[in-house]
């Protein structure tokens, strides 16, 4: 006759889940040394610079992204001088604040009111084809 095994408690069992669970995340992470550039998102990036369209701009996190001619990125703070919205919507060559309608210039400046102030500047750094925060 063959002895039985006991039975496996519960604290067995989570214990065997959670090694399970670190050893795929330690597989995960081995591999992420080979992977490309971060994403949007990640290490201050914003974005690609293919993403920001020659003579327009994209708005994110916070940040008006703008690419007067090619090759050409500056940013700007998403905040409206006028009262304080944030800018959200980009038309052409236009970017417009929803909250009183004043619409600012690819380089900051005001189109039309009833905002007085331009856009404050806000520090970008082009990295390849990424574009970071600072």
């Amino acid at each position: 006759m063959t002895p039985m095994a006991p039975p496996l408690s519960r604290r067995h069992v989570i214990v065997g889940a959670s090694a399970v669970v670190g050893a795929g995340a330690l597989v995960s992470c081995a591999g992420a040394a080979e992977e490309p550039a971060p994403a949007q998102g990640e290490s201050g990036v914003l974005a690609t610079t293919s993403q920001v369209p020659v003579g327009s701009a994209l708005i994110v996190d916070g940040i008006v992204l703008t690419q007067p001619a090619a090759g050409e990125f500056t940013g700007f703070s998403a905040v409206c001088p006028h009262a304080g919205c944030a800018v959200s919507k980009v038309d052409g060559a236009q970017v417009i604040c929803p909250c009183h309608g004043s619409t600012f210039g690819l380089d900051g400046a005001v189109v039309s009111g009833p905002a007085r102030e331009p856009l404050a500047p806000a520090p970008i750094t082009v990295r390849g084809d990424s574009i970071v925060a600072g």
